[in-house]
């Protein structure tokens, strides 16, 4: 009994998941609409945003954050210096790393949505306090490291 109720818990929490991803996938491409880029170069952004200390960011930093190949990184910051959102420049200890970060350009745009971002995050947080939400993202970490382990244990007894 308390077996079929723990997957009747983790079926509602895929779904549950599921609906969340397919919600931040349709914000992630309107804001990227809004400054007339892909969904992936927006996240790209994103990453740069996240990651970066003032000293740049590797391409590997960005696909290990995205969870993508670090070649698709290359292309679309490639395309993305191209529209004048990021720099890119070898990297002063080891030139083989490629470094980038955000232009003013970039920065200006992103300053522009900073406004109607936080209004979306109070939106999408409603009725959640900040103790909520980090305990959420506790149990959001654990899951994500248990599902990675799954994944190759599944992976293993596929092959």
């Amino acid at each position: 009994m308390i077996e079929k109720k723990l997957d009747r818990a983790i079926t509602n929490f895929i779904w549950n998941v599921v609906e969340v991803h397919s919600q931040l996938e349709n914000i992630h491409s309107s804001w990227a609409g809004l400054l007339g880029i892909s969904k992936a170069q927006w996240l790209i952004l994103m990453a740069i945003t996240e990651l970066d200390e003032g000293r740049g960011v590797a391409g590997i930093g960005i696909a290990n954050k995205l969870r993508v190949h670090p070649a698709f990184v290359t292309t679309q910051t490639k395309a993305l210096e191209k529209s004048g959102f990021l720099s890119r420049r070898p990297g002063a200890d080891d030139a083989r790393f490629v470094l980038m970060s955000l232009t003013s350009k970039a920065t200006k745009e992103l300053e522009k949505l900073s406004k109607r971002k936080l209004t979306l995050n109070s939106t999408m947080s409603n009725g959640l306090d900040e103790k909520t939400l980090a305990d959420l993202n506790t149990a959001l970490a654990t899951i994500a490291k248990n599902a990675r382990l799954a994944a190759r244990l599944l992976a293993i007894d596929v092959s």
